[in-house]
Order: C-alpha cells, then sequence, then structure tokens
C-alpha cells in the first residue's frame, strides 16, 4: 500500500485510447512517518473523486494499470482509494486535510456510495 498527498493536476491535451475522462492528479509519495519520500508522480485517478490536499492510496506498476476500465491501460501509477486517517499507536496520525471529518460525519451515514463497485471482466 502506497500513501500519498495530492499536490494538483496535471492537463492533459491528448491521450492514449481508453484513458478519455480520466483525470491525472501529481501526488506526493509519503514514507512511514508521514514526510515527502522521493519525486512526486503523475497518478490517474481511479476513484473519480480525489483533491488537492487529500491524502490517497495509490498502486504502481502492473497493479495501477488494472485499476481502470478497461485494464492495461499506459499508467505507471493510479490512485485506488482516499484514506481519513492514519494511526500507527505511539508513532504517527495522518488525517486527510481536505475534509473536515469531524465537524458533522452524520449527513455521509445516509449518503449512497460515491463509487459503487465495478464487475471485472
Amino acid at each position: 500500500m502506497l500513501i500519498g498527498r495530492v499536490l494538483g493536476s496535471v492537463v492533459c491535451t491528448l491521450k492514449s485510447e481508453g484513458l478519455t475522462g480520466v483525470r491525472f492528479l501529481l501526488v506526493q509519495p509519503l514514507d512511514d512517518a508521514g514526510q515527502p519520500k522521493g519525486a512526486a508522480v503523475v497518478a490517474a485517478d481511479a476513484t473519480h473523486s480525489a483533491a488537492p490536499g487529500q491524502l490517497i492510496h495509490y498502486e504502481g506498476g502492473r497493479e495501477a494499470a488494472l485499476a481502470l476500465d478497461p485494464w492495461f491501460v499506459p499508467v505507471d501509477h493510479a490512485i485506488v482509494g482516499l484514506i481519513d486517517v492514519v494511526t500507527i499507536p505511539g508513532q504517527i496520525s495522518l488525517t486527510d486535510d481536505a475534509a473536515s471529518l469531524a465537524d458533522d460525519p452524520a449527513p455521509m451515514a445516509d449518503a449512497p456510495a460515491a463509487n459503487p463497485p465495478r464487475r471485472r471482466r
């Protein structure tokens, strides 16, 4: 599981077949302590809902190519999840800076799933 923080978006004027409609975001990888690790990477947003400042889960390599529909599109990284909180007892606690979950979590309880599971071919 790779963790990162979305820095911003990447605008593409021409995309490979199968990537039409897919957003690309600039992601800063984070280490186990939540500190920036290495250079930022461009990731396809398979969740269709990641935003700048959000803490995300992303995959690289073959797994990234499998995260999008259709499968095996030419991407090296794909955002596959949004992270609310990461807690390691006695060590770190990372939270999503882009969302204020503590303000009023009740409305989210009744909301339908933003991304229902997709059937794999």
